[in-house]
């Protein structure tokens, strides 16, 4: 069986697909990855070798000169993909969302080839909107978004979010051993997305240099390249016990240490929360139509996470509810014990068996 899978440029669209990938190998599937040409530098793609690039831009229908090349590199990109359907000649074609999937997945319907499309948030897209009425299977990661689709509840099926196979907790003492870490201390973990963020990174900052016994905590922050000296010379001059990464791909060691992260509300980040049982501070991506706050709502809503806007955010807010989650180590306990409350399957093997069973 030969299987096209096909996502956008974001961790959010890579991480899953690269999930799938591995699961339909185990399966002996060939197996080939297609992505916009902006994705040949990730850092998350460092190892991965069965991955082509199309050219393609975002545009609207406003005549300018950023929309007309706009819509020349969307329609270089349509005959890429055709080249790449004839060539690659697949069984089956998937999609992670994002503009950059509708050529792929449009030559796979006219050629008569099986297809389905992955909707990683709980509020969908706009090309997995479009694209949800043509396929033969939708699969969703939330049971919440089946509402936003007016087509038969027979063709969508729930799997959750793929995640990446090395994503299991280790024991304690590998991760405390890991980050060098003292046992008996507090860690936090910090993480602004596949990309970071300046404003959590320098509020998130600010907030632990100003909290009371410093001393007992211990950082690990992982913010992007941009801020990366700044922090560093934060946390220098706190006197805070941490590790600063600009990117860190073994994250199941931050996860299987952390005892509270703050972050953005990513469909990966909340699959991959749920996963760890993590306690989290979560500030949504404010643009980008907003769907983050759909995500951060699921963990809001069963107790597992607080949410802040990214317009409300302030130190002194945030230092707040640090201060008010350390002060009572038992709310931290029932936010750890919320997500019995979330059945989370293994999202990767049920996707991989949808897939197959489309051939």
């Amino acid at each position: 069986m030969r299987v096209l899978l096909a996502g956008g440029s974001s961790g959010g669209h890579i991480f899953p697909a690269l999930a799938l990938m591995d699961s339909l190998k185990i399966n002996g599937t060939t197996v080939l990855l297609v992505l916009p040409q902006k994705s040949k530098d990730s850092k998350i793609l460092s190892d991965c070798g069965d991955v082509e690039y199309i050219h393609s831009t975002p545009f609207s229908f406003n005549l300018s000169a950023r929309n007309m090349y706009g819509a020349y590199s969307f329609l270089r990109g349509g005959w890429e993909s055709l080249r790449i359907i004839i060539r690659f000649r697949p069984d089956v074609v998937i999609g992670f969302g994002s503009l950059h999937t509708v050529a792929l997945l449009f030559w796979a319907w006219l050629f008569r080839i099986k297809t389905m499309v992955h909707e990683q948030n709980v509020l969908p897209g706009r090309a997995n909107r479009l694209l949800a009425k043509f396929v033969d299977r939708l699969a969703v990661s939330f049971a919440q978004t089946k509402n936003y689709f007016s087509i038969a509840q027979a063709k969508i099926v729930l799997t959750g979010n793929p995640l990446r196979k090395e994503l299991i907790r280790l024991s304690r003492k590998e991760a405390l051993d890991f980050f060098k870490f003292e046992e008996g201390k507090f860690n936090i973990l910090i993480v602004g997305g596949s990309q970071g963020s300046h404003k959590i990174n320098m509020v998130s900052s600010a907030a632990i240099a100003c909290l009371v016994r410093k001393q007992d905590l211990q950082v690990i922050h992982i913010s992007g390249v941009g801020d990366l000296a700044r922090l560093e010379e934060i946390y220098a001059a706190s006197g805070i016990n941490h590790k600063l990464f600009d990117f860190f791909y073994a994250m199941q060691y931050a996860y299987s240490l952390a005892d509270l992260v703050i972050c953005r509300a990513g469909a990966t980040t909340i699959a991959e929360l749920q996963r760890f049982s993590l306690p989290a501070l979560l500030v949504p991506y404010p643009f980008a139509y907003g769907h983050q706050l759909d995500n951060a709502r699921v963990l809001e809503d069963i107790g597992a996470a607080g949410v802040i806007l990214d317009a409300e955010l302030t130190a002194e807010k945030l230092k707040d509810k640090l201060q008010e989650l350390l002060s009572n180590p038992g709310e931290l306990i029932s936010m750890r014990k919320a997500y019995e409350k979330v059945c989370v399957p293994d999202a990767a093997k049920m996707l991989a068996q949808e897939v197959l069973s489309l051939n």
